[in-house]
């Protein structure tokens, strides 16, 4: 990673990664706080499933009943009606004459900004002015370059428009300076004309070519425009078009965070990074605060906030938001020796007397809450999780709501860009599970009680993390606590494995399912306590031979000492068997033998396919599985619990077990209104005599990133 210190902060800020480490969540019991999600809409509802909609940039109508926001690839506004925000509706699109780059409100209207540019070295754009009653155009302003960033003066008499002229990435390796240079494009409303605002001269990077990248209005008409190529900020009274201050974003040494793309989380890496902020808002009227999202020289994983009167940073987020995301598992790691969380935009907005500043991060797909009574110390408050890459956030107070745009369309994998409201004072179940002590940690893969122990269970990651952990849960806290992780190690090494289940061994130790991939065998891994590896068992030779892609899936363990036998759930069909049925296996320790019984799965919905993740033992012949299909989102639609009895005759041939279901878990995955989670992967039932499930979240690599522990009760 290029590393360059330009300078120390400045004297006197206060330094996030300075205090006390944050708690998880320090708002309310169960680490819930003021907002709750209550819904997530897919902007593909706006024309066709099929569609390659995104939503980017969100603004609010004035009445509070109707969401606008931006649709770059379709080349459209986009509405939902949110009359009854816990359940909007589509509402339709505008075409436009070009890509919608922002949109804000003012009155009855709608503003888009579009750029219209023939090309990076030709660009151009206007303002169009929509009726978001009647979706009538009733103007359109010719801006003359290519606009990025719109915002309207809380007063009403003007309106901003950053003109960036974005640079082209694939020339010079995206370096500036690329002419035809940025500026600030001034609205006055009662007469609908433009004038610009000369930015040229004011950076000390690439000085000749601004590229302003984002705007804010205070309530003496001053907008802040960030300068993000430029690692500059500007301050322009609009009254008379004139910029009356304007200083370096500078830079900041951050320790504590990962800097390493390599499988692991480890918050030991330094990084020194001009801030190059994108989003900003005002906090009050002299103060402000910058996402610090950085672009090709920098970045520094966090938010500032600047007094407009000296330039100076009075606070620095430092690896707060680094440190918030491994907690809560949405931490990417595959982002750590670029921008890690990758903070993008920040909003602000009063709800029950207490103004909150919102800050987007990215790539670890969540919203921070923060409470800036005091805007020179800000007090964090909750995480709000999101589809993938929040790039737009808006705060619609007199609703009660927050308004976030994700614009990250994955049909592929099952996601799709977004609209998401949260509103005040709407439960939040959010995060059930997190970890303390920095450890980081995602793709929990399988579940185990801990025997002799009443409020701990055992979970494995997955091959998306190397080497293979061992993650220790308390169910007693809430929400549930990641607090310990031991290595799996084999001849002293630390070694990984596709770990897909775990089960801890009555006698001590544990056994691993491990799914086979990339000519790796599936295997049965026993471990030591410490987490050695003690023995490797392949899967007979035969049903070796026919397990497709999806192998060992989940495991069990009855019985110890010279009766202990060991259970897998294979995930798919193996090649002849009949289709529909798949294979559990009893290993029987002991005699080195192995029997199996055929389960019979639900049909799987059109275009998709349902198997096995996850098996746990009720009693010495009575078991669980999870049955899930492969789908996210609105599409999932099998998700559950079932039971079934050793059927006679176990032990010789292939026996049909009959299941009975125990749950359907579907309510649960939505019960937090997100985008439905597709692998539920962990089972078991803890000391306790309680159940518990939990879904593995990818790592945050092509999915959300959340993941749901679920409490079951006494249910098997």
């Amino acid at each position: 990673m290029k590393r360059r210190h330009i300078g120390p902060l400045a004297a006197g800020v206060l330094v996030a990664s300075m205090l006390p480490a944050v708690p998880a969540s320090a708002h309310g019991p169960g680490g819930t706080g003021p907002f709750g999600r209550i819904a997530t809409v897919p902007a593909y509802l706006n024309s066709d499933i099929t569609d390659d909609a995104a939503a980017e940039i969100a603004a609010v109508s004035s009445d509070g009943r109707t969401v606008i926001y931006t649709d770059s690839p379709g080349e459209r506004l986009g509405f939902f009606d949110i009359t009854d925000s816990s359940h909007p509706k589509p509402a339709g699109v505008l075409e436009l004459a070009g890509e919608p780059t922002s949109v804000a409100t003012f009155g009855r209207y709608a503003l888009a900004a579009v750029n219209t540019s023939a090309s990076f070295t030709d660009p151009s754009g206007e303002l169009v002015v929509v009726d978001v009653k009647t979706r009538a155009v009733v103007r359109t302003i010719k801006l003359g370059g290519q606009p990025d960033s719109v915002a309207v003066a809380p007063s009403g008499r003007y309106v901003a428009i950053a003109i960036e002229n974005e640079r082209d990435e694939d020339v010079d390796d995206g370096a500036i300076p690329q002419l035809p240079a940025g500026w600030l494009s001034v609205v006055d409303t009662r007469t609908w004309s433009v004038s610009t605002v000369d930015l040229i001269g004011l950076a000390t990077v690439a000085p000749g070519d601004p590229e302003p990248e984002y705007v804010s209005i205070n309530r003496d008409d001053e907008a802040v425009v960030s300068l993000q190529e430029n690692n500059h900020l500007a301050v322009v009274r609009l009254r008379d078009r004139k910029v009356v201050k304007h200083f370096s974003a500078g830079a900041v040494t951050v320790s504590g965070v990962d800097t390493e793309d390599d499988g692991q989380i480890l918050l030991n890496g330094t990084v020194t990074a001009k801030r190059e902020p994108d989003g900003v808002t005002w906090l009050d009227d002299n103060l402000f605060a910058t996402a610090n999202e950085g672009d090709y020289e920098g970045g520094s994983r966090g938010f500032s906030v600047f007094d407009k009167r000296t330039g100076r940073v009075v606070f620095d987020s430092g690896n707060a938001l680094e440190r918030l995301a491994v907690a809560h598992g949405l931490y990417p790691d595959s982002r750590s020796d670029a921008k890690g969380s990758e903070p993008e935009n920040v909003a602000v907005g009063t709800f029950g007397g207490t103004p909150y500043l919102f800050v987007n991060a990215e790539r670890a797909n969540f919203v921070a809450v923060y409470d800036v009574r005091k805007p020179w110390a800000p007090r964090f408050v909750q995480l709000m999780p999101a589809v993938n890459g929040p790039e737009g956030v808006v705060t619609a107070p007199s609703r009660g709501l927050v308004v976030v745009s994700s614009e990250e369309d994955m049909p592929d994998e099952g996601i799709r860009a977004s609209v998401q409201l949260y509103k005040f004072g709407a439960k939040s179940d959010f995060p059930s599970i997190v970890s303390t002590r920095g450890i980081g940690w995602g793709a929990l893969s399988g579940l185990s009680a801990v025997p002799g122990k009443r409020d701990r269970l055992v979970s494995v990651t997955d091959s998306v993390y190397t080497p293979t952990r061992l993650l220790t849960i308390d169910t007693g806290a809430r929400p549930a606590r990641i607090d310990a992780a031991q290595v799996v190690s084999k001849g002293g090494v630390p070694v990984a494995y596709d770990a897909e289940g775990v089960a801890a061994r009555i006698g001590g130790g544990y056994w691993l399912g491990v799914e086979g991939s990339g000519g790796k065998p599936n295997l049965l891994v026993r471990l030591a306590p410490g987490g050695a590896v003690v023995e490797e068992v392949p899967l007979p030779a035969d049903v070796a031979a026919a397990v497709t892609g999806n192998g060992i899936e989940g495991v069990a363990v009855t019985g110890y000492g010279s009766k202990e036998q060991v259970w897998v759930a294979i995930q798919r069909e193996l090649t002849g068997d009949p289709k529909g049925l798949v294979r559990i296996g009893r290993y029987s320790v002991a005699t080195k033998s192995w029997a199996w019984l055929a389960y019979p799965l639900d049909a799987a919905p059109s275009g998709a396919w349902v198997g096995l993740s996850e098996i746990a033992a009720v009693d010495h012949d009575t078991f669980a599985v999870v049955e899930r299909d492969n789908q996210r989102g609105p599409a999932a639609t099998v998700k559950k619990v079932y039971t079934f009895d050793l059927p006679a005759g176990f032990g010789t041939g292939l026996p049909l077990a009959k299941k009975r279901l125990a749950a359907d878990l579907l309510p649960l995955l939505h019960a937090g209104n997100g985008w439905t989670q597709d692998k539920v992967e962990g089972l078991t039932i803890g000391g306790d005599g309680r159940t518990y499930a939990v879904t593995d979240n990818d790592g945050v690599d092509d999915s959300t990133g959340e993941t749901v522990f679920m409490r079951l009760g006494k249910l098997l």
